[in-house]
Order: structure tokens, then C-alpha cells, then sequence
């Protein structure tokens, strides 16, 4: 017989009760380190007071209206978003699935009225992953992601990563934008190198296409900078954002800049809880918190802490871990042995990590990981990694 909730996830043996900071605390008791923050998205950890103040003051006085009206605290969060980076307008959801069937259609609708309407590809990249809706899946493009659910949405040009050649000649007439990850998260924590983003921004001004990042689990400070694309000092059209922004609210958004955006007029779009107060006023309370220079700051120190603790755990273990890739707080582990035996061996000892494509394991952590809880959080991969060694 069929359980009551889907049976579409492979759950590990675990029921979290309540969280503190970097911990969680299981049914049993059983503390964790949590290095995976709800896949990036606890971004200040678990049960922030600034956010379950802003949450209960605001759940206190109206929680929803719908967007036929205005909602004075999406306005707020929409200003310091446009504050803070590239963008002119913002559109808020609630996922990055969400956000991504936005940014295609914004892209698509922008062609049409310039009076190009079969400007309608978008190029992406082996090893994305931009949500499961049928535009997520179909700009993914793999047969994990798209196996049986055909037919696809058309329209996406999928490119090997990281192929200049291959970029180069997809171009035609038709293509409409670029979409990627600045780092890939779900292909294994992949950072597109600097000088690579700064080539795709030059190649769509070349041509003039749009450049959509997808920085739904790189952004909101996860690399050191508010959003990734800033360290190659470069800007999109348009950006998908979620996971960390609402703090763990469900808040998604679609930052453009007002020329990308000038095909989406009253009706072309909407959301029912999207941008609701509650939200908002979660959403507000990260950013005025991330956005701060002296909190990016932290963030890369604490980087520079967790990067240097895993070398030297990669030293200890070899027949287990590779290397360490990615940047800021968001790091993957090449693992040796399977990452998924990693994983496990990590919940064994406590310590809770995401696994990735690439036999990579993720570490997410919160942003405000302390540097007590980092040195903990090592001595757990280290006993997890010893078992692992201990079972081959």
C-alpha cells in the first residue's frame, strides 16, 4: 500500500524535532552537525531570534492578502534587493522552480516583443539543475531529471560544461539567452571560473542575448560576496534566487534589470503566495543581515577555516576523499570511496552532509558556523571517514 506522503524521496532514518544555531536535535535526543543547512538553505542556521522575532511579530499581525493588493514588506525586501545588486525590478516566488519558469518565460516573452518570436532557445549546461517543473527539467536536460516525463518542453540547447568551442558555434539566430550556475550545486559543486563568467557576459553582449544565473544555492552569501556572479565583477539580465533568501521561509525572487524585465506587464505573470507578508518579512531580515561587508567578511574567514580543515582531513584519509573543490561555504568533498557510504557514515557519527553528482559530497553549512563548530564538524567527518576505511 501506498503511505500517505509520496513515496518520491530515499529518506535516511532520522526525525529532527528542533534546531539551535548549527545543531540539530533528533527525536532520540541525538545532537547533529548539520553541514548541510536544509540543502543552503538555513543560511543562519536553525531558529535564528532574528528571524523568529520577524516571523511571530509578523505572523501576529497578517500573514496573507494576495498580490492584488500591496504588501508593504515585499516593497521593503524588493528595495533592498534592488539596493544591493544589479538589478531594477524584482519578482518574488516561493521556490527556485519557481524563479526558474519565471526567468524562461521572461526571456522568451522580451524576444516576442521586439517582434522576434522565434527567439526562443535558451543554452545550458551538462550537470545543471534548475528545479523539477517541465522547464527545470527540460533545461537540465538529463535522463535522471527527464526519464518519463516526456514530452519535454522545447527550446533548451544543452552544451558539455565548460566547452568554449562548443558555446561558440551553439549561437544562432534563435537563441534567446544563456542560463547557468556560476557554481553548480546538484553536478557536484562546480564553480565556473572567474574569467569564464566574465567571457559569457562579453559573448552575450556580442551577440545580444541574455545572460540568466541561476544562483537559487549559490547566493545570498554563500561564496563570500551576496550573490557569486559579483566576484567576477560582472552582471546579469536575470538572476533566480531562493534556498538561503528566506532564511528557511519557502521565498524565492526573479531580479532583472528593467530591459529584461520590459515584456512582463500586468497579466503576464503571477503568484498566489508569492511575496506574501510573511515571507517577506523573513526575507528582509536576511538580506539586511547578509548584506552586510562585515558579515561577508566572517563568511570568508570561516571559509578559509573549513577549506584548510579539509585538506588536511583529505590528507588523513586518502583512500576516502580526493580533493576539495568550490569556494566560500559551499565545498564539495571528491570522494574515493562512494559518497553516499560517506554520507551514511557521517549520520552514523552525527555529522550530516549532502551528497552531489560526481561522487561528491556537499558541505553547506550556515553562513555563522562557528569556528568551534567547524573544528567539531571535522573530528565527525574523521570518524566517519574511518568507518568508511574500516568497511572496505
Amino acid at each position: 500500500m501506498i503511505p500517505s506522503v509520496l513515496p518520491t524521496y530515499s529518506r535516511a532514518p532520522l526525525t529532527f524535532v528542533k534546531g539551535e544555531g548549527s545543531w540539530l536535535i533528533e527525536a532520540d535526543g541525538r545532537r547533529f552537525l548539520d553541514l548541510g543547512a536544509g540543502i543552503a538553505v538555513n543560511a543562519l542556521g536553525h531558529a535564528h531570534p532574528k528571524l523568529v522575532e520577524a516571523l511571530t511579530t509578523q505572523a501576529s499581525a497578517l500573514w496573507h492578502v494576495s498580490n492584488l493588493y500591496h504588501i508593504p514588506q515585499q516593497e521593503k525586501l524588493a528595495d533592498l534587493l534592488v539596493e544591493h545588486t544589479f538589478a531594477d525590478t524584482v519578482f518574488f516566488t516561493n521556490s527556485g522552480t519557481e524563479s526558474c519558469e519565471l526567468a524562461v518565460k521572461m526571456a522568451r516573452k522580451y524576444w516576442f516583443d521586439k517582434g522576434q518570436a522565434d527567439r526562443t532557445e535558451i543554452i545550458t549546461f551538462e550537470g545543471s539543475f534548475h528545479g523539477r517543473s517541465s522547464a527545470g527539467i527540460a533545461a537540465a536536460g538529463s535522463e535522471k531529471m527527464t526519464k518519463g516525463f516526456g514530452p519535454l518542453l522545447g527550446g533548451f540547447k544543452h552544451l558539455p560544461w565548460n566547452d568554449h568551442d562548443a558555446l561558440t558555434v551553439a549561437i544562432t539566430d534563435q537563441t534567446a539567452a544563456i542560463m547557468i550556475e556560476p557554481v553548480q550545486g546538484e553536478g557536484g559543486i562546480r564553480p565556473l571560473p572567474d574569467q569564464c563568467l566574465k567571457g559569457l557576459r562579453d559573448l552575450c553582449d556580442a551577440h545580444g542575448i541574455l545572460l540568466i544565473l541561476d544562483e537559487v544555492q549559490c547566493g545570498v552569501g554563500r561564496t563570500g560576496k551576496l550573490f557569486a556572479h559579483e566576484w567576477a565583477v560582472i552582471e546579469p539580465d536575470i538572476m533566480m534566487v531562493a534556498k538561503g533568501i528566506g532564511g528557511g521561509f519557502p521565498l524565492g525572487a526573479v531580479l532583472s534589470t528593467e530591459n529584461a524585465a520590459s515584456g512582463m506587464t500586468a497579466g503576464t505573470h503571477g503568484s498566489t503566495y508569492g511575496g506574501n507578508p510573511l515571507g517577506c518579512a523573513v526575507g528582509a531580515v536576511v538580506i539586511q543581515t547578509i548584506a552586510d561587508s562585515d558579515f561577508l567578511a566572517d563568511v570568508s574567514r570561516r571559509a578559509g577555516a573549513l577549506r584548510q580543515s579539509l585538506e588536511g582531513l583529505i590528507a588523513q584519509h586518502p583512500d576516502v576523499f580526493e580533493a576539495v573543490r568550490g569556494t566560500g561555504l559551499m565545498l564539495g568533498l571528491k570522494c574515493k570511496a562512494t559518497n553516499i557510504d560517506v554520507v551514511n557514515a557521517g549520520y552514523d557519527n552525527a555529522v550530516i552532509t549532502v551528497p552531489a553528482a560526481d561522487n561528491v559530497i556537499r558541505l553547506l553549512p550556515a553562513l555563522n558556523i562557528t569556528e568551534e563548530d567547524i573544528a567539531e564538524a571535522t573530528k565527525r567527518l574523521s570518524a566517519a571517514a574511518s568507518q568508511v576505511e574500516a568497511a572496505s
